[in-house]
């Protein structure tokens, strides 16, 4: 795992020695991506130069250095991830006269670029990778991401400079980078809390999205191609499920993750795994322990406030399967100190308030071992989000329930105060009472306003409902959510719903939180789950199979028993958060009151005030939930003070 940055500006205007002082500089503003070692290359010809920053985890020899010329000398790659067959494609190379100097997968991907063309090679990879290919003979750049979007890579072009690489903070070093905050972005952002990829908060910089490559010409000329399309596996799989028997697809399903889980154990440091006690943390973990002669090193993290504890529910799961399990309970203090840090680690503003135990788990993490394995990816490829029946559960009241009595109940639901609400539900028992009543209750009442499941699901994940009417000079563009083309590709509404999950909701806010969570502590994360072989095997599943009797992840947790008691793991899902309204009423109040002071927004000139002052007020006096609301602002405004933007 590493970081990668380059740039081409003008052929012949700088040197070589002021091209290796700026992309260097560049370079080192990813140092927690590759805090062991740094490289440059440079062109001053052509203009071009690459940098790297690198987190050794297999060759730890010079050998694998970056940036790395092929053996032809045609071709430099800088790159960023694992591949875990790359021994097979070492093999089938070698068997076509190809040489090695060392045995590192970044030496693989660079020549079986150059022997098979970037996008057949992509195609045969199997892990996660994001990684820019110049070639010296065509004067090409070609940018890769991997099929599900696990790791980073932002393009575009700013004061006639191309910029690439693994983050934005990068470009920061560049006399050329002139950064400007898209209002339509910040507008997508207020809605979802995180910017939907291709877009990015700065103007002219976007993501590459998943599954995706683009070729640059000398002469600036992008051309952009598909070489793994969700999509249309997705859609595919949906409409022509296989034809599987129950025991046929657990077996299959086992001997998949096996597989991914094995592939993703190889390493040259010390290895573990990140574990929440949940099923898919819990089955990653299972099957590797079946599968090493020794206890893994598990780890989580808890707080002390009880219902926001899923620590307890990982060290039971971690006692049965033997692991060497190391647990830390993190104070409301030393989470909160965590919030200055936040906007440099994570680029763009991001609003996942599961960042904050993301951040911690993974520091305590890093403390032991370099490389570590998550359950990422179970919720959007088996159906497991609680969100997909409580939104099949309201679009069937909605269609039920006559229009003249949805608005007075609605009106009662939001006139619910929370400490009220939260206090009728503690007299039931802790493993079936709700969280979040009150918060519930007024996401049902918005509900109760929209007539069509595609409106009611984007409510569902919306945090700013109406976000056009708060950003200033800002409004959204087209989505797939509001795309009919989803809905005639996907007519079944579960189908739709995790469709629209693993193209946006996993790349753009789970694995981007992952990524800069973990590396910002030069941790290395890998995600079994999200071996595309198991993505593509679970698109092919019939529904039944993922969601059973209204509970998501059947096959899943099929799977999961063969290791772990049902006992241990069938629980309800409550995520992984904290209590970000009660820290907001009470420790945080003074912070987040001085970030969202009506001057200091109408200062910024980005947000409306108004809007932003009425939620602050409502959520101050527990009239109303809105913490998200809340929080998606705070992260806006101290991301803004931590670029100056």
């Amino acid at each position: 795992m590493c970081g990668f940055v380059g740039f081409a500006g003008e052929p012949g205007a700088l040197d070589a020695e002021a091209l290796e002082r700026i992309v260097a500089s560049m370079a080192d503003r990813l140092e927690t991506r590759g805090p062991d070692d740094s490289g440059v290359w440079t062109s001053p010809e052509t203009g071009v130069a690459l940098g790297h920053r690198r987190l050794s985890v297999i060759d730890l020899s010079p050998a694998g250095r970056q940036p790395m010329l092929s053996a032809s000398g045609r071709t430099v790659i800088v790159y960023n991830g694992e591949v875990y067959n790359f021994p097979e494609i070492r093999r089938e190379l070698e068997a076509r006269g190809g040489r090695f100097r060392g045995r590192s997968d970044t030496e693989a991907v660079l020549e079986a670029c150059e022997a098979w063309g970037a996008e057949a090679a992509a195609g045969k990879l199997i892990g996660m990778f994001a990684f820019a290919l110049w070639d010296t003979r065509n004067r090409t750049l070609t940018l890769v991401r991997d099929r599900l979007g696990i790791k980073p890579l932002y393009w575009g072009r700013c004061g006639g400079v191309l910029f690439f690489g693994s983050q934005p903070k990068a470009f920061f070093d560049h006399p050329s980078w002139r950064p400007e905050i898209d209002r339509d972005s910040l507008a997508a952002y207020l809605r979802f809390g995180y910017v939907p990829a291709p877009r990015s908060i700065f103007r002219r910089i976007e993501k590459l999205e998943p599954g995706c490559l683009v070729e640059i010409a000398f002469d600036g000329t992008p051309v952009r191609r598909r070489y793994w399309d969700l999509r249309a596996i997705a859609r595919d799989g949906a409409a022509s499920p296989a034809d599987l028997d129950d025991e046929t697809a657990v077996e299959t399903l086992d001997a998949l993750l096996r597989d991914a889980v094995k592939r993703r154990m190889i390493a040259d440091v010390p290895l573990g795994a990140l574990l929440s006690g949940g099923i898919d943390s819990s089955a990653v973990l299972a099957l590797m322990q079946a599968q090493s002669a020794r206890p893994v090193k598990s780890f989580s993290i808890g707080f002390d406030e009880t219902d926001y504890d899923e620590a307890r529910h990982a060290k039971r799961v971690a006692e049965h399967l033997g692991t060497d399990h190391t647990e830390l309970y993190v104070s409301p203090d030393r989470a909160r100190e965590l919030l200055p840090a936040i906007p440099s680690s994570f680029d763009e503003p991001f609003a996942d308030v599961s960042q904050l135990p993301t951040c911690l788990l993974s520091e305590l993490t890093r403390r032991h071992v370099t490389v570590a394995l998550s359950g990422d990816g179970g919720d959007e490829l088996f159906a497991g989000y609680t969100r997909y029946a409580a939104v099949n559960g309201a679009r069937r009241l909605v269609a039920v329930l006559p229009r003249a009595l949805r608005g007075p109940l609605a009106r009662v639901l939001r006139a619910l105060p929370v400490d009220t609400a939260d206090a009728v539900f503690r007299i039931a028992p802790r493993a079936v009472r709700p969280r979040h009543v009150a918060g519930k209750a007024r996401t049902l009442a918005d509900l109760l306003d929209l007539d069509s499941a595609d409106a009611l699901y984007l409510r569902a994940v919306s945090m700013w409902p109406d976000p056009d009417s708060i950003v200033l000079g800002g409004r959204e563009s087209e989505d797939a959510y509001r795309d009919p083309a989803v809905t005639r590709d996907f007519p079944h509404f579960l189908d739709r719903m995790q469709f629209l999950d693993a193209a946006t909701y996993l790349p753009d806010d789970i694995l981007a939180k992952v990524d800069r969570a973990s590396m910002a502590v030069s941790l290395e994360v890998r995600v079994p789950l999200l071996d595309h072989r198991v993505a593509e095997f679970a698109w092919r599943l019939p529904r039944g199979m993922k969601m059973r009797n209204g509970v998501g992840k059947w096959l899943l947790r099929r799977v999961l028993g063969a290791y772990v008691p049902r006992r241990l793991t069938d629980r309800p899902k409550t995520g992984f958060g904290v209590p970000i309204g009660r820290w907001l009423a009470g420790p945080l109040r003074e912070w987040a009151g001085d970030l969202l002071a009506e001057d200091r927004l109408r200062r910024g000139g980005y947000l409306d005030p108004a809007p932003v002052r009425d939620a602050w007020s409502a959520h101050r006096r527990g009239r109303a939930y809105f913490e998200k609301r809340i929080w998606n602002v705070l992260m806006f405004e101290s991301w803004r003070d931590s670029w100056g933007a």
